[in-house]
């Protein structure tokens, strides 16, 4: 038994080429999930796996799966190519993460193992060429797969071999039970099944009953965040929705919160709300929603965890992703029409090195706080959640204790000891912002950024394929002015910093912008991207010459 714990990667039997992708990534010892679970995979086993955000659950069915298309390959009759491997998921962005993470795992194989990723609707044309290839591996929405089967584009009957459905516990909710139960039909009698998981519920359990085979069930034995030596888990109570304004002004402004932040919020309307407010004292921030083009999510995600910028507004995929297409799924706030259906945030999304994660709303579910919290504290880095809470939600955040703190009833969400008397000198400026940031402002913030993203997205996309290195010119926080801007607010006068924070504080600062390659330089009378790139900026004066 003891070697079966201390099993390493090198002890699975892996193929030496996995072996050496997983040197590449840094990986010295596999996860709990991945040390029980490739075991289980390699011997042919279904497998149903809950394991918590961030502890490798895509590494713990892509290596197995990569394993047996090797050796079938390698030991099997020669047989024509075909699709042997399905991997399903519930966004799009998640398609190409688990996409990203096959290919970097397959580096040392990639003329034997080809993926592709049909997640994208707008890419049918190219996707369909990709598809008459037979890739080994094929991932997508359930929605996108159904389509290509429908169309004929892709055949699985008599080829796929393996199925993974990844967060399956979000599936349903994302309203693909009906495109679920219609794609099985399209599969083969006979195959083997992982279902991976951060929460087991009914809709994980249902996805059971059609999927798996005598499943192995893999409930690992262990909390559903770290530690409190890793992860901080703290709630503040806010007396008025004022003072959650004032208290998040504070701790950005102030820098009393530092590193990378993601700040969470119920409704699209909130999270352009809270940028419009925080753009009032020059602090940027850019807001990640399903209304942006899946070019422009995914470029947002990859400048934010390159540190072009250090804060995001998200809204939860729960509450606000995917309209429910069957009967709705418990209580909240209305859904946002437009929303992309397969764009996702809170869950799954690999963000790098977030420092600190604000609840600005309370989370709808208990489930919800703990996928928000998990995109913090990864791969064993420290981590701080912030919870704000109005008197009124009290017994909403119990219902979130009573799941963290478990049979040990011990209080895991501590206070957050913050005396808002001292930040008191600040709130006629917070008045002032949230006067500024009127419903109409916010509609105007949608449209513009929506307009401009699909032109970056779109008409631009040619362009930046030929120019890689400025399409890091792009910037998603740069200032939507819709509503009037005060300068003065931009700056924080000594005399309004509490005389106990004077000595730690460090005021924001506007992150200096990644210099301009010295190919935008030369091609700036005809770069189209000049309106973007120099959007907001003073014309800097000729220097005259000596």
């Amino acid at each position: 038994m003891e070697d079966q714990e201390s099993l390493g990667f090198e002890h699975m039997g892996l193929d030496h080429r996995l072996l050496q992708a997983v040197t590449d990534l840094g990986w010295s010892r596999p996860t709990l999930i991945q040390e029980k679970a490739i075991p289980l995979a390699l011997e042919g086993k279904d497998l149903l796996a809950r394991a918590r955000t961030g502890s490798g659950k895509t590494a713990a069915y892509a290596i197995p799966m990569l394993q047996l298309l090797l050796h079938r390959k390698a030991t099997g009759p020669a047989v024509e190519q075909a699709v042997r491997a399905l991997v399903l998921v519930p966004t799009k962005e998640l398609a190409r993460q688990a996409q990203s993470m096959i290919q970097q795992l397959a580096a040392y194989c990639a003329r034997d193992i080809r993926v592709a990723n049909v997640s994208a609707a707008e890419d049918s044309a190219s996707q369909r060429a990709v598809l008459m290839e037979k890739p080994d591996v094929v991932v997508g929405t359930p929605s996108r797969i159904l389509n290509h089967l429908q169309q004929d584009n892709l055949k699985l009957r008599d080829s796929m071999e393996l199925l993974v459905v990844d967060e399956a516990d979000l599936l349903f909710s994302f309203g693909f039970e009906e495109e679920l139960k219609s794609l099985l039909c399209h599969l083969p009698r006979i195959y083997q099944a992982f279902l991976m998981s951060a929460t087991f519920n009914e809709d994980v359990h249902a996805l059971k009953e059609l999927v798996l085979h005598n499943p192995v069930t893999l409930k690992l034995q262990e909390s559903q965040l770290p530690g409190p030596d890793q992860l901080q888990q703290f709630q503040v109570v806010c007396e008025t929705e004022e003072d959650k304004f004032l208290l998040l002004y504070a701790l950005l402004k102030l820098a009393l919160i530092r590193g990378k932040s993601l700040l969470f919020v119920n409704t699209l309307e909130r999270s352009y709300r809270l940028r419009l407010f925080l753009e009032q004292f020059s602090i940027p921030a850019c807001v990640l929603n399903g209304e942006l083009p899946l070019r422009s999510r995914c470029h947002i995600i990859s400048q934010f965890n390159q540190g072009f910028y250090d804060c995001v507004i998200a809204t939860d995929a729960e509450v606000l992703g995917p309209p429910v297409k069957g009967k709705h799924r418990g209580r909240g706030p209305k859904r946002d029409k437009a929303s992309d259906p397969e764009a996702g945030v809170a869950r799954g999304i690999d963000f790098h090195h977030v420092c600190a994660v604000l609840n600005f709303d309370l989370p709808p579910t208990p489930e919800a706080y703990i996928h928000r919290a998990g995109r913090t504290a990864r791969a064993n880095n420290p981590g701080i959640v912030l919870t704000f809470m109005l008197p009124t939600e009290q017994s909403q955040l119990g219902k979130i204790e009573e799941l963290l703190s478990g049979d040990s009833g011990a209080p895991v969400l501590l206070p957050y000891q913050f005396h808002m008397e001292e930040i008191e000198g600040f709130r006629y400026r917070c008045r002032d912002a949230m006067r500024s940031v009127t419903k109409q402002a916010i509609r105007e913030a949608r449209l513009k950024e929506i307009k401009e993203e699909l032109l970056h997205s779109e008409k631009l996309k040619t362009y930046f394929e030929d120019n890689p290195r400025d399409l890091q010119l792009l910037r998603h926080d740069l200032p939507l002015h819709p509503a009037v801007v005060k300068p003065h607010l931009g700056n924080v006068p000594d005399y309004l910093v509490p005389p106990a924070l004077r000595g730690l504080v460090h005021p924001h600062k506007k992150r200096k912008k990644p210099p301009a390659s010295k190919k935008a330089k030369k091609a700036k009378t005809q770069n189209p991207l000049r309106s973007f790139k120099h959007r907001g900026e003073k014309r800097r004066p000729t220097a005259a010459p000596s």
